[in-house]
């Protein structure tokens, strides 16, 4: 029965985005995250930001540290997690400003149209409850209904964090692997969302890897075919 409610209820969350946007629309003029121009949440020259690695070849460049986290397929993402990017997710995680999940998923969908290989299927990192209850919202529901929206590929929410993690920026590289080892799990009855497909993880940002990692080994678990990854930045 939760993994059917949570299943259902991802139709409703693009509802629920696309009716509180209007509402803040009304209550709260929009301005943009970038440089503050008013009548937009992200401006076309600040937009530009989130697409600098469109064009980019697929798969990571090496050199960078944990180049290709496994057993990731692939790992996408649009832009460095600095200057307006960094801002913007910031807006859209901790100051409420959901509008921001419709341009940055705009991003992610151009990426990974330009450099994507298979994937039948998306599937957020959560937050854990409380934290979504006390936002009001989880962030990375937000961005894979947009995407899925975008990219017509559909999806569904099969995983849950079972307890409490230290955000991880407040943590060192090694530290990090540690702190989301078994963190997330299966929802009860959701294995026949995963077993035989290749769904592809979204999130907001990548670091080490080790929050996809943690999140990629519960779905292998249950029987997925491969996994990838993407997001909106990666932070070097």
């Amino acid at each position: 029965m939760a993994a059917q409610t949570a299943m259902k209820g991802t139709s409703g969350t693009a509802r629920a985005a696309r009716l509180g946007g209007a509402l803040l629309d009304l209550a709260l003029p929009a301005s943009c995250a970038g440089c503050a121009a008013e009548g937009t949440v992200l401006c076309p020259r600040c937009r530009r930001a989130l697409d600098v690695r469109v064009a980019l070849p697929p798969g990571v460049p090496l050199g960078l540290p944990a180049a290709m986290p496994m057993p990731l397929a692939q790992l996408e993402w649009c832009a460095p997690f600095s200057g307006v990017v960094r801002v913007t997710l910031h807006r859209l995680k901790y100051s409420g400003e959901r509008r921001l999940a419709a341009p940055l998923a705009d991003a992610m969908a151009a990426r990974w149209i330009a450099a994507g290989v298979g994937g039948e299927i998306l599937v957020p990192v959560p937050v854990h409850a409380e934290r979504a209850r006390r936002r009001g919202y989880d962030q990375a529901f937000l961005l894979a209904s947009a995407v899925s929206d975008r990219l017509d590929i559909p999806w569904q929410a099969p995983l849950e964090r079972m307890r409490h993690t230290t955000p991880q920026f407040e943590l060192g590289r090694r530290a990090r692997k540690t702190n989301v080892s078994g963190a997330f799990a299966l929802r009860a009855g959701a294995g026949p969302v995963v077993a035989g497909r290749w769904p592809i993880l979204i999130d907001d940002v990548v670091t080490t890897g080790s929050t996809l990692v943690a999140c990629a080994e519960a779905l292998y678990e249950a029987g997925a075919i491969a996994v990838s990854a993407l997001t909106v930045a990666r932070e070097r």
